[in-house]
């Protein structure tokens, strides 16, 4: 750390209640460092003592500095954010009075919204793989699953066979910072997981043994390279124009679930967002479909 007064010592807090009440990964951990650590080297510049004297006029200063520095707006606005909950922090640990970041809106093109497919789109893609080769059955599982659950690429390839409840319909996921949840899988999801598991595991496993739910001709667990090629040649297979990764099917759950009607809170809990925030990205996403929808179909639109 390089700047003066209690600045660092609140950032080494807010780092420790990151990774300890957050339980949030080291890569992240050490994208907030970095973003704070700039941030200290500004207020030393300007001569500040104390993150008391912070305002949100210092705030804008510095994001005007990135500007200047060549910075693009979605960088900026990870700054942005990143300051945001560090003053957060201090507000809520009573060691400021309000947060300084926190009426600053973020740069317009600072947060891209993901790419979603359409529900047709998603059929297709799931109907890709050949029904009658053994790793078809597992790519149609996997597909299903990351589709039905809402999961990252890194929890499917990283689930274990006795994580998934056929019974019960619930898989049981370690997200990012090891945090553990439970999420719902659907009737078709479990249907082509059981599917998988009685005609196609055993083929891929032969007499071989493997936790991971999800194997390969070799014996092993499937990595997140080869699923990410699989999915990637599934898109180009059906056609789809727009390119196609794991996390499309994440970004597609989410916001067919709530242009469903699911509530928001419930969907946070299914995606394993710390923050309803990052969620909240989503009901941009529905509500931009919304109003293409009414513009094409409203007499008045």
């Amino acid at each position: 750390m390089v700047a003066g007064g209690d600045y660092d010592q609140r950032v080494e807090q807010y780092l420790a209640f990151l990774t300890v009440e957050k339980g949030l990964s080291k890569k992240t951990i050490s994208a907030y460092t970095t973003d704070l650590v700039r941030f200290g080297r500004f207020i030393e510049q300007q001569q500040i003592a104390s993150v008391g004297r912070i305002d949100t006029a210092m705030v804008l200063k510095y994001l005007i500095e990135l500007r200047q520095a060549g910075l693009g707006a979605r960088s900026r606005a990870r700054h942005l954010v990143s300051l945001r909950g560090f003053f957060k922090f201090l507000t809520q640990e009573k060691i400021i009075d309000q947060n300084p970041a926190q009426r600053i809106d973020l740069p317009k093109t600072g947060l891209q919204l993901p790419d979603v497919l359409t529900v047709a789109d998603v059929e297709a893609l799931l109907s890709a793989p050949d029904s009658a080769k053994p790793e078809g059955l597992r790519d149609t599982a996997m597909l299903e699953m990351l589709y039905g659950a809402g999961l990252r690429v890194s929890e499917l390839i990283g689930m274990e066979i006795n994580a998934v409840n056929l019974d019960a319909g619930f898989v049981r996921v370690f997200g990012k910072g090891s945090r553990e949840r439970v999420v719902p899988v659907g009737r078709v999801a479990l249907a082509a997981i059981r599917n998988y598991l009685a005609h196609a595991r055993p083929v891929l496993l032969k007499a071989r043994t493997c936790s991971a739910l999800f194997v390969t001709r070799r014996g092993s667990a499937m990595t997140r390279q080869g699923f990410w090629y699989l999915i990637g040649r599934y898109g180009r297979q059906c056609g789809l124009k727009q390119k196609i990764t794991p996390h499309s099917l994440r970004h597609s759950f989410a916001t067919h679930l709530l242009e469903g009607g699911a509530d928001l809170r419930a969907v946070q809990m299914m995606l394993g967002h710390a923050d309803i925030a990052t969620t909240q990205i989503y009901t941009h996403v529905a509500q931009r479909q919304l109003l293409a929808a009414h513009k094409k179909y409203h007499p008045r639109g």
